[in-house]
């Protein structure tokens, strides 16, 4: 019998506009949603896969690599069978359609990373409406390296707080960030350092903005790891964050921790 249903919110973007009007491709890590979702699979719960436009997500080229996996030829393999043929993964709905059609049944929800939320979800109304839904009930709320700038979705004036971040005035964000429902939580995301790495040997050009600075613009409470590319994991009340790719395990059991509690 099912111990429940977890939500897994997933970007669909494929490219990122940098500085300058350059633009990068990008997706989803394999690792970030695949590592977590058969966690909860294994441990007992049943998933959905939202998009925001009903398409399954782009899988980002660099993150289909063994290394992601410990080098682990079989987890890789396994990986990307269950991103291939599980059913939720295939069958992707709409954020839409899981606003619509309630969201009381859902015990938590996941957003993994990759710069792609950075693209969709950081800027989808409905993806404003799921997080306030689980805030306001409680329920686990988990994401996982990029993935925690979809919390910016929540900001009442998301569209004026989006277009500042898009100048890089943080200052301009700040002034219209107010009524947060995150503001004051512990929380951590890739940090600017590890996003400045990404920038010269994957993006080749500058991001728009960093995701710590935006979220800490919201008010958040920003954390981060003393070494870049080490796992780290914060949590606060509902709110599980993991910074980078190597958090995806970290991320997975404290998710079905606090399932189980």
């Amino acid at each position: 019998m099912s111990k429940g249903t977890v939500l897994v919110v997933s970007s669909s973007a494929d490219t990122l506009e940098l500085q300058g009007g350059k633009r990068a491709e990008i997706g989803v890590y394999l690792n970030e949603l695949v590592v977590p979702a058969m966690a909860l699979v294994a441990g007992g719960y049943e998933i959905v896969l939202a998009t925001p436009n009903g398409k399954k997500p782009v899988i980002d080229a660099v993150s289909r690599d063994a290394s992601h996996f410990n080098n682990d030829a079989a987890a890789f393999q396994k990986a990307l069978d269950f991103f291939d043929s599980y059913p939720a993964m295939v069958n992707p709905v709409t954020l839409r359609t899981t606003v619509e059609q309630g969201l009381d049944s859902y015990a938590a929800v996941f957003v993994p990373g990759g710069h792609a939320p950075i693209v969709d979800l950081a800027q989808d109304e409905d993806m404003g409406t799921v997080l306030r839904h689980f805030h306001d009930t409680g329920k686990p709320t988990a994401l996982l390296c990029h993935g925690p700038i979809a919390l910016i979705a929540a900001v009442p004036q998301m569209k004026a707080f989006r277009a500042a971040l898009d100048r890089d005035d943080m200052s301009g964000a700040k002034a219209v960030g107010g009524g947060w429902p995150y503001a004051g939580y512990k929380m951590t995301i890739f940090s600017n350092d590890e996003d400045k790495v990404a920038e010269e040997q994957l993006l080749h050009g500058r991001m728009k903005f960093y995701v710590g600075d935006a979220l800490q613009a919201a008010g958040g409470i920003v954390t981060s790891n003393t070494k870049v590319f080490d796992p780290h994991l914060t949590e606060d009340r509902e709110l599980i964050t993991g910074q980078n790719p190597r958090s995806d395990h970290l991320v997975a059991n404290a998710l079905l921790a606090a399932l189980e509690r």
